[in-house]
């Protein structure tokens, strides 16, 4: 067991507005299994970065390990995958590594195939296996869940679960419930860390927040009654030194000296009063520094003049020769909300780019009802770039409305003048996800949506749908989220 001491640590991107990191402090023991959880754009991985040392910044950071960070950055991805292991690891023993695969339920044929061949799943579950192969280090895990199915994230947790000596970034709830021991966050004003599991953190932070949403209702009314009176020890401060002038009709002459010196009492006492609101605002401030915002959202789905908007009745969807899926049969009505499961390369995405319009290759029978207007969310988020005004105008949607939606999802004014490309992979989702909740439309698909995206928005995004009760399908890897918020399960 060692140490990772962070003290005073403070760190801002050249050319950037604010620091993301101001004179931090905190330990990590080696032996954790530490969950790393905060919104998008916080600076988790910017924090692992640190770790690596490839930014400068001030404070001190001190670690007797070695770091390593996962993903690894494979360049040539034709190679055959025992050869980037190789290049990754040169000292690796064969039969290590034929034990972590079989943990992973990995065959050794992949080995022998090119990296680019496999499944995004099998090649996390090979890096990983990888990963753990380097004894004596502090490993940093960055979001090993995007990419994989179901099956494979419970797969990969329980696989976490048995290690420790690692920092797991991730926004699935379940998959860090099951391997955790400790968990470090990144709140709006500092970094904590707590011992447990994913839920035993969110039940401490909703205590805590209601803790401070109760001491906010206190401060509110104090300040409101003090402001009140203020303005009364105003008004009569002001009303006894008109007295030193007596009244037009007023036969005696009032004593100046007497009025002055009661009027400067008054004045006294409500600058005394001010002086108290503004020390009760203070306070009020700093007890709601870690108060985060998840403001409701609100999506506006168009009717549709039938019950029915699609139904597909034993569809196959061909490339070429190969067939990528089969007996596909269901229906889509008003008020669905459809969770699309199955593996990775089972035909998801077939089916929705089918249901979407795409000139995809098919048989059985597709209906779709006329005028049918979809809005749909990629996985892809690679074409983003360029100003969200910008992006508003050419898609159509209200920019004002659309930035609204961006706020309640924790961007920061800061972040609208920014280049899209230079956003995280989470902001960018959450651009799609606005975008999708400004557009007009009968039916929403969503593919994959909350990659990325950090938990709280996750729980605005539930709490929208399940409030709502808008036409969707979507898939998603999220189990919590799929049980949550799916009225009919397709599995393929």
């Amino acid at each position: 067991m060692s140490l990772i001491s962070v003290k005073n640590l403070t760190f801002s991107y050249d050319g950037s507005y604010d620091n993301v990191f101001e004179n931090v402090s905190f330990q990590i023991d080696t032996d954790w299994k530490l969950g790393f959880t905060g919104r998008n754009g916080r600076g988790k991985t910017t924090f692992l970065n640190l770790l690596l040392g490839k930014y400068e910044y001030s404070g001190t950071i001190a670690a007797n390990v070695n770091f390593e960070y996962f993903p690894f950055n494979v360049q040539n991805k034709e190679y055959n995958t025992l050869d980037i292991i190789s290049d990754i690891f040169p000292h690796y023993l064969h039969w290590e590594l034929m034990r972590e695969l079989s943990f992973l339920e990995v065959s050794e044929d992949v080995l022998y195939r090119p990296f680019d061949s496999l499944s995004y799943g099998e090649q996390t579950k090979v890096l990983l296996a990888t990963l753990f192969l380097k004894e004596n280090s502090f490993l940093l895990i960055d979001e090993p869940t995007n990419h994989l199915d179901m099956k494979a994230r419970k797969l990969v947790s329980n696989y976490l679960n048995t290690k420790r000596g690692f920092i797991l970034v991730s926004h699935d709830r379940s998959f860090l419930d099951n391997c955790v021991d400790h968990l470090l966050s990144i709140n709006k004003t500092n970094i904590e860390i707590q011992k447990g599991n994913f839920s035993d953190w969110w039940e401490n932070k909703k205590r805590q927040d209601a803790f401070e949403l109760a001491e906010n209702e206190k401060l509110i009314k104090d300040i409101k009654r003090l402001s009140n009176s203020a303005k009364r020890t105003s008004g009569w401060s002001h009303e006894v030194e008109k007295t030193k002038y007596g009244t037009r009709n007023s036969g005696s002459k009032p004593d100046k000296g007497y009025v002055g010196h009661k009027a400067a009492k008054m004045m006294k006492r409500s600058k005394s009063i001010e002086k108290r609101q503004q020390s009760a605002v203070d306070e009020k401030s700093k007890l709601l520094k870690n108060l985060e915002r998840s403001d409701s959202l609100k999506i506006s789905q168009l009717d549709y003049h039938r019950t029915r908007l699609a139904e597909l009745e034993n569809v196959a969807i061909f490339y070429g020769e190969k067939m990528v899926c089969k007996d596909i049969s269901f229906t889509i009505d008003q008020g669905d909300r459809i969770a699309l499961l199955g593996k990775n390369g089972s035909g998801k995405s077939s089916i929705i780019k089918l249901i979407c319009g795409e000139d995809i290759d098919y048989t059985g029978a597709f209906r779709k009802g006329s005028q049918l207007k979809i809005s749909y969310v990629s996985q892809d988020t690679s074409h983003l770039q360029g100003n969200l005004t910008d992006y508003a105008a050419h898609n159509g949607i209200d920019e004002s409305l659309f930035k609204s939606i961006l706020r309640k999802l924790d961007f920061s004014r800061v972040q609208f003048e920014k280049d899209m490309a230079a956003f995280s992979g989470g902001q960018k989702k959450k651009v799609l996800i606005a975008k999708s909740l400004c557009e007009k439309a009968h039916l929403h698909i969503w593919d994959e949506p909350l990659n990325f995206i950090d938990v709280i928005s996750r729980m605005q995004i539930e709490e929208l749908l399940l409030e709502y009760s808008p036409t969707i399908l979507f898939v998603e890897h999220d189990s919590e989220f799929c049980k949550n918020i799916a009225t009919k399960i397709i599995e393929l």
